[in-house]
């Protein structure tokens, strides 16, 4: 059982990806927020059943689960819409993660939430101990996600746009791992932390 937790976050296409498989190689688990976010929705689930009496059983498919590209295109059209879906799925999200997080089997466990900041960040979140920031300037931003995606400079702005601030997800770090360089240069700062978080969690 973990009683210690850390929070990682950063922007899209920063390597929040590549900092927690360091992580994971060494033993730590991580609880994903993308995975958690799909798990509360699965069929049969109390979310599900929440979204359909909320947007309309027309959200749902033939077979019972959720029509992601049709709830997606909805809520992303109003912003309201998009705020009651969070009021649905948010709280399930937060109490999955605690729940793996407390249950891991690693001196301390890492909670991997793409969205902190956006979500609440430590409000939402009290059961935090640590925040970690995986950070890189916007324009590295930029580069790798039109790399990775093949999306043109625009799409790729909107996208960062998006989310908080480099800024605003700065502010809530307790712990930062730059990272604009080569992949390799993460691992020094990966096992430097990790071995912070060791002794934090030793004497939590």
């Amino acid at each position: 059982m973990s009683r210690f937790v850390v929070g990682l976050t950063g922007g899209i296409a920063s390597g929040k990806s590549e900092v927690t498989r360091r992580f994971e190689a060494l033993g730590v688990t991580v609880a994903d927020a993308d995975v958690a976010a799909r798990t509360v929705v699965s069929q049969g689930s109390p979310a599900l059943a929440m979204i359909a009496e909320r947007f309309g059983p027309d959200m749902l498919q033939a077979d019972g689960t959720l029509d992601r590209g049709r709830l997606r295109a909805h809520v992303f059209a109003a912003v309201a819409e998009r705020k009651a879906l969070e009021a649905i799925t948010h709280p399930a999200i937060r109490q999955l993660l605690h729940d793996q997080c407390v249950q891991a089997e690693s001196p301390y466990a890492i909670a991997a939430i793409p969205l902190l900041t956006e979500a609440g960040g430590r409000d939402a979140y009290a059961w935090l101990d640590r925040i970690l920031v995986v950070d890189a300037p916007e324009a590295l931003q930029l580069a790798r996600l039109m790399q990775r995606d093949g999306s043109d400079v625009v799409l790729a702005q909107q996208m960062i746009d998006a989310q908080a601030s480099r800024a605003q997800r700065l502010a809530l770090a307790d712990d930062v791992v730059p990272n604009d360089g080569h992949p390799d240069a993460l691992q020094a700062q990966v096992e430097r932390l990790h071995a912070i978080y060791l002794q934090a969690a030793a004497e939590a």
